[in-house]
């Protein structure tokens, strides 16, 4: 009689763990842990190489019901999956996932990569495109997200070890960062006044396109270096104070290479105003108008 009973404890033990179904990755509970070769997350025990991170390009997405599936509970909590990106912004806590989680499956069905840029996000649709800055040093990076979480209050993105330590904060564990969507293909025509020409260029690539164009109304210069990075630096902060186009006007002068960060075109003055105190108050210099 007891063999029997100790058969019968043993078949429903393993018929209850057959039924039961995973969760989303996101955060390091208990509930989570048995998933996992280890238990607390960590960074990778061998140094980080810069020449092999890619760069994330976006590119045209094809979505399946593969980690969107709308709503999900995750710890009791339930979470709804946006329908579409489309100028999303936010600003919050960034967190970082490494070793622990390398090699598994993402809430898409890819393989995790430490080593590469990706990120978990509990509301953007999977795959998509986002740019995250790190508010305390500036650096701004494009991540592909393909994996939800983090799970925590406190929290608004889960990057990659790579994505953390390509914004600097790996060290740290979290950082102050800005979010904005990135729509793959999506477009911005400037208007032209040569013979009603127009210049087309990816509105969310302008981190690293220098936009030409000759138009009637004028432009807000931010800034002119010699750097690039710090071009870019200041023209990832203006685009958190505005939807105007940013972009950089490389010249040379001088024998030597000059960013011009500018905005616009803008047409009307009470903008150009409204612009120029708002990137005063920002502590971002004072700009001034220029025609091209």
């Amino acid at each position: 009689m007891k063999i029997r009973i100790f058969v019968v404890v043993v078949l429903a033990g393993v018929l209850a763990a057959c039924g039961s179904t995973s969760t989303p990755r996101g955060d390091s509970s208990s509930s989570q842990s048995g998933r996992y070769s280890i238990s607390q997350d960590r960074a990778p025990t061998a140094p980080m190489d810069p020449a092999s991170i890619r760069e994330v390009v976006p590119e045209p997405l094809q979505r399946t019901m593969a980690g969107n599936r709308s709503p999900y509970t995750v710890n009791g909590r339930s979470y709804r999956v946006m329908a579409t990106e489309e100028g999303f912004q936010q600003t919050g806590l960034a967190s970082w996932y490494g070793e622990k989680f390398h090699g598994h499956l993402t809430s898409n069905g890819e393989i995790f990569d430490m080593y590469q840029i990706s990120a978990a996000h509990t509301a953007l649709p999977i795959p998509s495109f986002a740019r995250v800055t790190n508010l305390e040093n500036q650096r701004s990076i494009i991540v592909r997200v393909n994996d939800r979480g983090p799970f925590h209050n406190d929290r608004v993105i889960d990057l990659s070890y790579a994505a953390a330590w390509k914004l600097g904060f790996a060290d740290q564990g979290t950082a102050l960062v800005h979010i904005e969507s990135i729509v793959p293909g999506q477009q911005l025509l400037l208007a032209a006044n040569d013979a009603g020409s127009a210049v087309t260029t990816s509105a969310n690539n302008v981190a690293a396109t220098d936009l030409v164009a000759q138009t009637a109304g004028k432009y807000l210069q931010a800034g002119a270096f010699s750097s690039r990075r710090a071009a870019e630096q200041l023209s990832a902060r203006l685009r958190d104070l505005t939807s105007r186009p940013v972009f950089i006007r490389s010249v040379q002068s001088n024998q030597q290479e000059l960013h011009r960060v500018r905005i616009g075109p803008i047409i009307e003055q009470s903008e150009i105003q409204r612009l120029t105190d708002l990137m005063i108050a920002a502590d971002l210099g004072q700009p001034f108008t220029v025609e091209e």
